[in-house]
Order: structure tokens, then sequence, then C-alpha cells
């Protein structure tokens, strides 16, 4: 079963609109991958697309430049700047028995279609071994492009760490499902996750511990910035977290001087949260923010620095308030736009700011409310849907409950658009799904909790509201297996799921 193409058309996220044709192409050993003389830019895509297909077929799959249309037998990547229907990251593949024409505005596009193209691959194109097999694809025509500009995951670094072999194989795999964004939270009262010249015991002290009192780790500055490209060559953009004022215990053990009492403290593992905030009203905290997010904004060619603002139980309101606007005056010192937890909403809030809703409390969630109404925009994260740390229910062992047991139903059947009152369409960004790492202390583990479920946050990124359904979605992710197993996936295998 594992080597059958997948039924059609069990594509994730869905596509826009599909036309099925009759026939398939056939990859051969003469296959080549061609670019027409002015679309350079598609090189990268073109690259990444042999790499990937090398490896099972056998086939050199060299990439070529060439004049007028692919011939038959190639498959095509064309650039067509002008074509302002397709969007940033849509793109038009066409499908013949003789050939293959991927089109898209921009190289993003190009990529997001080769995903399609490895979906529409028999699923042991992705085994990374020799495989004797004829490599077919399906004839038909697909028209596609995203919901929400805004589609992502998060990832928590600080309460365990994971090296960077296991980001990029993340990365890999949020590109797969067409996945946009990697958010890395990585600083928490556990632990601190990224160098910082200017404050070096950050890492070296901060760094040293995780949740159970593990040895930790960090990125050097060098490792981040290597994790930085590998995503942006596959059209994934590294959004950093720095959070505060509060769950900032690991530098206050690192830096005493941050605290408002000055004492030293030892370093924490547990998983409480809410009792560490950084001293409002001291000098050396601006300059240490500062500092900070100017080295991220360094390392980041990104738009946005996320700053946290969570849970800060243990900072006052009005100086809370204070806090987050001196902050968003940093962060926009450096070029960057902030993003914040949907508490930044009690702040005022300039225009270019984003809020990420994620409380179950109606009347937290309402800041997400306040915030949109002063004109910021809303990345949609609910615990109840997209926290991808909570069991799927009572019988997993792995993962929290606080949000109750979230299903992969449970993880597909919501819309963005109708979850916080007076937050509608317009004001939504998209969607990410969020991975706190309190009982995760293996990718292994960090995959078991996110799949299938981020696969679903996925479709609900990408494909229109209007034509999804649980019945479709369960049938179209039911035949991902061969691809998950292929990729060696520590995957969920939920029994609602028609797997095959």
């Amino acid at each position: 079963m594992a080597d059958r193409a997948p039924a059609f058309p069990a594509i994730v996220p869905k596509p826009l609109a599909v036309a099925p044709g009759r026939g398939a192409f056939e990859l051969t050993r003469d296959t080549r991958i061609v670019l027409g003389r002015d679309d350079a830019a598609a090189r990268p895509v073109g690259r990444l697309l042999a790499e990937t297909l090398r490896p099972a077929t056998g086939f050199r799959l060299p990439v070529a430049t060439v004049r007028g249309a692919p011939a038959d037998g190639d498959v095509g990547l064309v650039l067509r700047p002008a074509d302002r229907a397709l969007g940033d990251e849509g793109y038009r593949l066409t499908v013949e028995p003789r050939r293959v024409v991927l089109v898209a505005r921009t190289p993003a596009g190009l990529f997001r279609g080769t995903q399609t193209l490895r979906q529409l691959l028999p699923a042991t194109i992705d085994a990374g071994r020799r495989r004797r097999r004829p490599w077919h694809v399906p004839v038909l025509t697909i028209h596609d492009r995203p919901r929400f500009a805004w589609r992502g995951m998060m990832l928590d670094v600080a309460r365990h760490f994971f090296g960077v072999a296991e980001i990029e194989r993340l990365i890999d795999l949020l590109a797969l499902y067409k996945l946009n964004r990697l958010h890395l939270h990585l600083s928490d009262d556990q632990g601190w996750r990224i160098a910082i010249a200017k404050w070096p015991r950050l890492a070296t002290h901060g760094g040293s511990s995780e949740v159970g009192g593990g040895k930790g780790g960090y990125y050097t500055q060098a490792q981040y910035e290597g994790l930085v490209r590998y995503a942006a060559a596959r059209y994934v953009t590294v959004v950093p977290e720095i959070d505060m004022p509060g769950h900032v215990h690991a530098a206050l053990s690192s830096y005493p001087k941050l605290a408002c009492d000055g004492k030293p403290s030892p370093l924490y593992t547990g998983i409480d949260v809410g009792f560490s905030s950084l001293c409002i009203d001291k000098p050396v905290t601006y300059d240490f923010v500062s500092d900070v997010v100017g080295e991220l904004a360094r390392l980041t060619p990104g738009p946005w620095i996320h700053i946290g603002g969570d849970e800060a139980m243990a900072t006052k309101t009005a100086e809370y308030v204070r806090f987050i606007g001196r902050v968003q005056s940093i962060v926009e010192s450096y070029g960057k736009r902030m993003i914040g937890w949907e508490e930044i909403g009690r702040a005022r809030l300039r225009g270019g700011a984003v809020v990420q809703h994620w409380n179950t409390d109606p009347a937290k969630s309402a800041l997400s409310t306040r915030a949109a109404q002063q004109g910021a925009k809303v990345i949609m994260s609910p615990a109840a849907h997209a926290y991808l740390d909570m069991k799927y229910d009572a019988s997993t062992s792995l993962g929290l409950q606080w949000a109750g047991y979230t299903s992969v139903q449970d993880a597909y059947a919501w819309d963005p658009a109708r979850t916080v009152p007076g937050v509608g369409a317009g004001d939504v960004l998209g969607v990410e799904a969020a991975l706190w790492s309190e009982t995760v202390q293996s990718i292994r583990d960090a995959e078991y909790l996110a799949f299938p479920r981020l696969i679903g946050i996925a479709e609900i990124g990408w494909s229109p509201a209007r034509g999804r359904s649980w019945a479709d979605y369960r049938q179209r992710l039911g035949a991902q297996a061969p691809l998950l197993d292929s990729l060696r996936v520590n995957f969920y295998r939920a029994p609602e799921i028609p797997w095959r």
C-alpha cells in the first residue's frame, strides 16, 4: 500500500480549483527541470525540486535554461510577474501526458506548486532511497492560491531545547504543507536559547537548563542565521520571540540587575507561570531590550519581532501598558514590526502591530478585538483548536489538557474569521499552530503532537472556507499516511481517520 500513488484528489491543503484529465505524465531518466531565459529567479526552486526527487528515482534531473516552451518529458517552471491573479504565493499547475508546466508570479508560488507536485507522485518519492518503479503524475490542471498570508507554527524551544538538525527537519515538514512562518519561542523562565553578544550570560547561564533539569542548550548567532537561511530557501520566514516583561526568570537569573530587587536567583526548571517580571522602571531594562531586539533584528531579515507579553501577572497593569509602549518604539526603531500575544491589546498600539489570539477566556480574547479596533492585524491561535501541546484524548500520554482535549477534528473544524467576536476576515492576518514543550522532550515527541493536527491548521490557512468539510478532509488526510511514513514522521494515527 505504501508504494501506491494517493487516490486523486488526495491533496492537502485542498487546492482552490482542480480540473482532472485522463492519463498520466511519467517522470523518466530523460526528464529535465527547465526554466525560461528570463526565469533565473526560479533556479533555486528547480534545484530544490531536483534534490527532492533524485534519491528515490536515481534520475539526474538536470536544471536547464531553454528557449521557448518545455519539451516533451520536461517539467517547466515559469515566472509570470504580471499575472496578478496568482498573488504572491499562488500557482497554476498543468500536467499533460508529455510535460508538466508550473506557472507562478513569484518564486514562492513556484515552490508552493512543487509541494503539490510531490503529493501527486507516489509517496515513495520522499523515501530518501532508490526505488524502481514508474513515477506517474495524473493529468490535471490546478489553479491555487492561499486564503491567508500568515500560515505558521510556533515551537517552544525554551522549555525544552531542539538542535539545528531537528529544526531543519521541522522546516521541511512545514514547507511540504505550504506553511510559511516558523515562530521560535526563544526565551522563557526555564531557558534562554539565542546568544546575545552584549549579554553573553543569557545563553551560557540562562541557556543551561530546561524543564525537568536537563542540560538545555542555545543557538549561536551563526547557527541561528543558518536556520534563517535554511527556512528562507524553502520560503518559510523565521519569527523570533523574546517573551517579556514576564516569562523572564532565565534572564533574571543570568543578570539579577534586571530584577527590581537585584538579588541573584537560581535557574528554574518547573512549569508554573506568571511569577517573573523585568523591572519596568529601571533604565537598564530598556538597555537590555534594545540590545536584544537590535541583535535579533540584525540576524533576522523578516519584518517581525515577537515580544511575547503574555501572562505577565507579576507586572502591574499600568506598568505593563507603559512597558509595551516603549518596547513597540524600540522594535520599530530597528525597522521591524512588533508582534505580541493578545494581552498587548491593553496598550495603545500603532498600525503596524500584530496581536496573536490564544485565550480560551472570552474576556481575555476580547483584547484581540480591542487591538483590531486600533488597526492591528490578528494571528489566530485559539488554544482549544490550535495548541498542539494539548492531548488528543484521555488515552494519549504526551501533552497537557488545561484547554481541553483537542482531537484531529477539533483542530480542523473552525474558521479563523468566526472565532473572536469583532474580529472578521479583514482583521485576520492568518493562523498559527502553537506547540509548547513542557511535556515534549524530543523531536519525535513534537512530531507526535503536531501531526496530523498541524496539517489541518495548514489547510485552514491555505484553503477557502467554502468547500472545506470534515468528511472530505478526513479522507484526504488518511491518504497522507504513505507520505508521512516515507518521511518517517512519528504521527498519531487517530482512530477517526481512514489511514491508507
